[in-house]
């Protein structure tokens, strides 16, 4: 089935062009479904990337996905044209009061700092409370999920030396667990962060599940059934070349290792984690689906 987003997102046009299927709000009306409503809380500078990475995901998915573009109420992005901003997305104090079947957290460039020194740290804690009423699945990203570990359980972050970056060998831990359906034992993601969160900090019954991890980047998907959340702390989502683009932007100062063959920049990198990436997305979009009220308004009771 396919996505519906708005008629004249960019992200149209990129995911018409390979194959997507995406459907206007007129042809979603004739269908007689239910579509999973989910709200991307899209807290990334370039928010047009990250909305397209997303909706890609969740349009491969068999089920009819109507997504909505939310941003932090007071913040204004600095790399995204305020005409985008005002046409797509809504600040999230104008829909605190709609019910949501999943909700999406993204990273944000903020790792480096403080929880607390975030300007919208307030506005953010808000938002994870109001996810425990009024949305059925929550999936965070990144920086998300730090902010939702930390909210949540107090799990500390720790800064790192170096960045990691690159795409790494993780160890399914779970492949029981409905999230982990269908991946490898073994399986690549990419990495790209500053900070890090350790197993050793994860209190003790709090009821977290690790459901992967790396021996070279560590903890990478964390499950949260206390708070209907799962936390990934890397980056299925990424295209290709969105690593390379980090290091371009980065001036060369942070290689990503395993993602260029021989880790030469100037090769061109293979896509070794698109299937991991719609697996796991899929399956979190079954697991929605197979448990959320068919009532929206009864999610959160």
């Amino acid at each position: 089935m396919p996505i519906r987003i708005a008629d004249n997102l960019p992200a149209r046009r990129t995911l018409e062009a390979e194959g997507v299927i995406v459907m206007s709000e007129t042809e979603a009306a004739r269908q007689d479904i239910r579509p999973l409503r989910v709200a991307l809380l899209n807290l990334m500078p370039d928010k047009i990337t990250t909305e397209t990475q997303i909706a890609r995901l969740l349009g491969a998915t068999p089920l009819q996905i109507e997504l909505e573009l939310v941003r932090i109420s007071d913040h204004v992005s600095k790399n995204t044209s305020a005409g985008h901003i005002t046409s797509f997305y809504r600040p999230w104090e104008d829909v605190r009061a709609e019910k949501f079947d999943g909700l999406i957290i993204t990273g944000a460039p903020v790792e480096q700092i403080g929880f607390e020194d975030v300007t919208y740290w307030d506005e953010m804690r808000r938002i994870l409370d109001w996810s425990l009423h009024n949305v059925h699945r929550t999936l965070t990203l990144c920086w998300g999920a730090m902010a939702a570990l930390h909210h949540f359980h107090g799990v500390p972050k720790h800064p790192l030396a170096e960045k990691a970056t690159g795409v790494f060998s993780h160890v399914n831990r779970a492949p029981a667990h409905p999230l982990m359906r269908g991946l490898p034992d073994r399986f690549d993601v990419p990495v790209s962060r500053w900070s890090e969160l350790r197993a050793a900090d994860i209190p003790a019954g709090s009821g977290l599940a690790v459901l992967a991890d790396s021996p070279e980047t560590g903890l990478c998907l964390i499950d949260d059934p206390a708070h209907n959340t799962v936390h990934m702390l890397n980056h299925l989502e990424y295209d290709t070349f969105t690593l390379a683009g980090e290091y371009a932007r980065d001036e060369g100062r942070s290689l990503p290792l395993n993602y260029f063959p021989g880790n030469d920049p100037a090769a061109a990198p293979s896509n070794t984690w698109r299937g991991h990436g719609h697996l796991l997305f899929g399956n979190w979009i079954n697991e929605s689906y197979q448990t959320t009220p068919f009532d929206r308004e009864k999610i959160g009771r």
